[in-house]
Formats: structure tokens, sequence, C-alpha cells
């Protein structure tokens, strides 16, 4: 079973990969750069990246993830988590829900459902669920679908939806401190990190920030 206390901690600077932020960096480097720095989670996501493509990333991003002890979770393809022996799954309202996904991954793997209301929340928790990604919180231009989530309707999640969650979603060093009274157990992060020149440094901004 999945430890919740680890979870939580694994959650406090989640970072979800771009490639195409880096524009031209390597992407390897990059990461790795990321997590030495203090990142503590990394979720690939790459929206234009082929099978073959995705896996290869998959494979060298899990080395790289357990060399560090960094908890490294995979979007949407839950065979390529498998294959990759990724630490768990992250899916959103229109893939697989979590109790399927639990079906194939088993009971020691993570998995985290993106949710905007109530609803999908609560849904995400009765199918096992281990935590939420919560968003967008602000205008995003990595996520061209990403409807905004009022702080009114977080407010409600988080009464109503006891897990572990990430807020996601156009999140900044000059706005994060507007999303500390919801007490969030993390950060998920993609140009916050990833757009940044000194990339090390920036984690070193955001650890000190939140």
């Amino acid at each position: 079973m999945i430890n919740k206390d680890e979870l939580k901690n694994a959650l406090k600077l989640y970072l979800v990969t771009d490639s195409e932020i880096l524009k031209g960096r390597d992407f390897y480097k990059c990461i790795e750069d990321a997590i030495k720095a203090g990142v503590t989670m990394v979720q690939l996501r790459e929206k234009n990246a082929d099978g073959k493509e995705f896996l290869e990333k998959a494979i060298k991003l899990r080395q790289i993830t357990k060399k560090y002890n960094v908890t490294f979770v995979i979007n949407d393809r839950v065979d390529i988590a498998m294959i990759a022996d990724a630490d768990g799954v992250h899916v959103g309202q229109s893939d697989i829900d979590a109790m399927s996904i639990r079906k194939l991954i088993g009971e020691d793997k993570i998995i985290g459902v993106s949710a905007r209301n109530v609803e999908e929340a609560k849904i995400a928790k009765e199918n096992g669920a281990d935590y939420l990604g919560i968003g967008a919180m602000f205008s995003t231009s990595t996520k061209d679908d990403a409807k905004e989530v009022s702080f009114e309707t977080l407010r409600q999640i988080t009464e109503k939806v006891n897990l572990p969650f990430v807020l996601i979603g156009g999140i900044t060093l000059d706005n994060v401190d507007k999303l500390k009274q919801f007490n969030p157990d993390g950060y998920a992060l993609v140009s916050g990190i990833l757009a940044a020149d000194d990339i090390g440094k920036r984690v070193g901004d955001w650890l000190n920030k939140i």
C-alpha cells in the first residue's frame, strides 16, 4: 500500500515535463538539474511525443529518478508506466478511470487524478486515487484546454474530499502566496521551472518560497 506521509512529502515540488519549453536544451540534463536542486516528484508528460519517443524518455527518466530517489509518475500512458516500472500514473478526466488503472498496476503504485470540481474529486477518491491534481489555478500556456478553478471551488474540494493534493496551472513565484491559504501538499509546475535559464537556481527559489 502507498505510504501517505511519504506521498505527501513527494508532492511538495512536483515537476511536469514539457520538452518544448526547453527550446532545444538537453531534456535529460534539465530534468536532472531540477532533481539535483530539490524537485521531489517528476511527471513525464510530453504532448507531442510518439509512443517510441515517450517510452525512451520514460525508461531514461526512471533511471535518473531512481538515482536520486525521486518519485516518478507517467501521464496517461499506463502501458508505458508499467514497462518503465514508474512509481505510478497521473490521469485526466478523459483518460482511463482510477479503478481500472488499479487493476492493471496493483496496490503499491501511485494513481493521481486531475480534478476541476467537487464531483470529479469525489469520483476520483471513490475509484481509488491516491492524490488529486487540482487546477488550472491561473491561466496557463502549457495546457490549451485547462479551465481555471475558482478559489471557492478549490475550497469546496478540499473541505469535501480528503485526499493529498497538488495545485497546478499558471503558478508563479509572484502568485503562489495566494494559494498558501489552502495548505496544498505541493505545487505542480511546468514552465514555472523549465522556462528558467538556470533551472537549478529556479528550483532553489521555489523551495525558499514554499
